[in-house]
């Protein structure tokens, strides 16, 4: 028997010694788009179209290749076949269900690519009518809500999930896509709620539930009330909030741990052995071939979350144990695909994964470190503009972190100690840190590594300067807590004053470069703020006496910086230039240190000149410090320990608007045809009674 082929809705013999057959389905779709009623001829037409498997490519190509006025033609048939659509889901047999919901994801994805440059209006007449629209929503959202609540399928589940997203991320600007005008009206909130508190339905549909629900939350969010972000900022129940947690720390876990499986296999590698032999003069070279693609879909989900919600902050912390160390389950475990920003959830194992009870042999992990792992990667590399949006996010998030009370309170708690292993970037003049040595301390330090992290690596020609201010502002928010509740913290504190020394050194040296595109003033002023607040308030959260001696020494140390610094502002505050009274609120803010500097300067040079020693030892310079503050006077300076809280709407509105759009266009490229394939949907269905 001549084997036959498909292609494209046709079926041939592979002789291709006669006409091409098609496909039935393809037939009635041909029918569909004729100007008469189909049903007219075929009484049981609509009824037969839903046993039909669906030819996804099919339909969608022949909505594509008519012009408008062709549309407009059929447009009645269209009508009718999205109604006969939603009446389909209310039916018993799955597979009629099944074929509806492809049916309709076809539908609105053919329209709309056909129609992009007309409006949603537009769309919405196209494929509804405007007289039945607001009806024909309500039975759509009104069936998708009882069929993801109910105890079915999951199969069908996850194929509606699919059909929100589709609907959703239609359009590139989803408040350009009026279609969710009747999202907002027929809320399907509860259903995404039930989904994430629920564990079986949470491992297999939890991922596109979240990203779905980002999205919605960032409909319209700025210009009228949207009621997914009112909901949002009211959940208080605990296993949905936990649920949510655990699907954003699952996403994350799996980037983290793609990353260190091509890190590991780029350090076993010839390229390893390579740069062994030259030395490291690719090092930056092979930093960019261990990029992978970044997760913004989940990571904004994580800001909504944490934006929006008190009860969320609580999640945070939740501990689990590390999912690296949890023993794999025998069968093999699906991987989930390196796509940007793609809708496909990780695997359903690994999530379960992380609801067995704690180990006490096993490191337990929390959202939070695993977000700050997440981080370390993402904002090690800033120089495209994708990654450099991704590392934004997280500044964004741990800026709203910082400014928590409670948060704040669990980061500082001595009883919660976590050994936290950050990625380091590889640079040429340190070595790379041994995993093992590291200490478990409070998740604040963690925070704090971080920044220095990024203070450290970044001083560059394409100088990230937003990320500086919002790295800058994170560690001043902390300290704010530390100063207000009296916590003295065993930070190495040094770290943090040698990288923001150094960061005003690269300011000074690249000044006529920098000045061309940046205010440098506002993030030097925020630094020596930093050193103020040191100054002023650092007996009250410095862990002991010898730690605000070693920052006095720190300055000492480094005074030709700040001389330098004083020179350059004094230099650009007293010409009348554009520069004069950012470069003066600088030239006030250095006070202190100056007085601090003139004072104990010419008594380490009279300590030197009486006991006859060139060049004193650290401790011989503490000495002299210690036998000196009574004699010191500095003035008290006002407002060190206030800020500006972080607000969304009037700063970031249009970083969230581009980001979301980019987020859509990728969750939209990802619901490609094999993710709505119908094989598993019909062994599933095998038998219709």
């Amino acid at each position: 028997m001549a084997q036959v082929e498909k292609r494209g809705g046709l079926l041939r013999k592979s002789s291709a010694s006669k006409k091409p057959l098609k496909e039935k389905v393809v037939l009635m779709y041909d029918e569909i788009f004729m100007m008469e009623d189909p049903s007219e001829c075929s009484p049981r037409f609509w009824e037969e179209l839903f046993l039909m498997k669906v030819n996804l490519e099919y339909l969608e190509g022949k909505l594509e290749s008519l012009d408008g006025e062709e549309l407009m033609k059929i447009k009645d048939n269209i009508n009718c076949l999205f109604q006969h659509c939603i009446q389909a889901l209310g039916e018993e047999h799955p597979i009629r269900v099944v074929n509806a919901l492809q049916t309709l994801c076809a539908l609105i994805r053919g329209v709309h690519q056909k129609n992009k440059s007309t409006s949603g209006f537009d769309i919405i007449n196209m494929l509804m009518g405007f007289d039945k629209a607001e009806l024909c929503m309500k039975n759509l959202m009104e069936s998708l809500d009882s069929l993801l609540c109910a105890e079915g399928s999951e199969s069908l589940k996850s194929l509606c999930l699919k059909l929100l997203l589709c609907l959703v991320t239609v359009t590139d600007n989803i408040s350009q896509n009026t279609i969710l005008e009747y999202v907002m009206i027929n809320s399907i909130f509860e259903a995404i709620l039930q989904i994430l508190s629920h564990p079986p339905s949470r491992r297999e549909h939890g991922y596109d539930a979240v990203v779905l629900l980002a999205l919605l939350v960032n409909y319209r969010k700025y210009e009228s009330v949207n009621p997914y972000i009112v909901k949002l900022s009211i959940v208080d129940d605990e296993a949905t909030l936990n649920g949510m947690g655990l699907v954003i720390t699952q996403a994350l876990s799996e980037y983290n741990r793609q990353y260190k499986d091509k890190e590991e296999e780029h350090q076993s590698g010839f390229f390893s052995a390579l740069t062994n032999m030259v030395g490291s003069m690719f090092i930056a070279d092979a930093h960019e071939k261990l990029s992978v693609q970044t997760n913004e879909a989940i990571l904004l989900a994580l800001y909504e979350a944490v934006h929006l919600n008190r009860n969320f902050i609580t999640v945070l912390a939740q501990s689990h144990p590390e999912m690296g160390l949890v023993t794999a389950p025998a069968s093999p475990t699906p991987t989930t695909p390196v796509t940007p920003l793609g809708t496909t959830p990780p695997s359903s194992d690994v999530i379960s994964s992380v609801e067995l009870s704690l180990d006490a042999d096993v490191q337990t992990s929390n959202l939070l470190i695993t977000f700050l792992k997440y981080s370390s990667i993402v904002m090690q590399d800033t120089k495209d503009e994708h990654r450099l949006h991704s590392g934004k996010l997280c500044l964004i998030i741990l800026t709203c972190i910082a400014e928590d009370q409670y948060a704040n309170a669990f980061l500082h708690d001595d009883n919660m100690n976590f050994r936290v292993n950050l990625h380091r970037m590889p640079m040429r003049h340190r070595k790379k840190a041994a995993d093992k040595n590291l200490p478990c301390r409070p998740l604040v330090c963690a925070v704090l590594d971080l920044m220095v992290e990024f203070i450290v690596t970044h001083m560059m020609k394409e100088f990230p300067m937003d990320l500086y201010l919002r790295c800058v502002q994170v560690v001043h928010k902390l300290l704010c807590y530390q100063k207000k509740c009296r916590v003295r913290l065993h930070y190495t504190w040094r770290e943090l004053w040698s990288a923001l020394i150094n960061l005003l050194k690269f300011l000074m040296s690249n000044e006529t470069v920098l000045l061309a595109k940046h205010n440098i003033f506002t993030l030097a002023l925020m630094i020596v703020n930093l050193f103020n607040m040191f100054i002023t308030y650092g007996d009250t959260f410095l862990p002991t006496p010898s730690s605000y001696d070693e920052l006095y020494y720190e300055i000492i140390r480094m005074h030709q910086s700040f001389d330098n610094l004083y020179s350059m502002v004094l230099r650009l505050s007293t010409n009348a230039g554009q520069w004069k009274e950012a470069a003066s609120k600088v030239t006030h803010a250095l006070v202190n240190i100056r007085a601090i500097i003139n004072h104990f300067n010419p008594k380490i040079e009279s300590y030197a000149a009486v006991n006859h020693i060139s060049q004193l030892s650290e401790e011989q310079v503490l000495e002299v410090v210690r036998a000196n503050y009574d004699t010191l006077t500095l003035k008290l300076q006002d407002g060190l320990d206030q800020y500006e809280r972080y607000s969304e709407q009037h700063k970031e509105a249009a970083f969230f608007k581009e980001l979301v759009r980019s987020i859509s266009t990728n969750v939209r490229r990802n619901l490609a045809f094999h993710t709505l394939s119908q094989e598993a949907l019909l062994k599933e269905f095998s038998t219709i009674s």
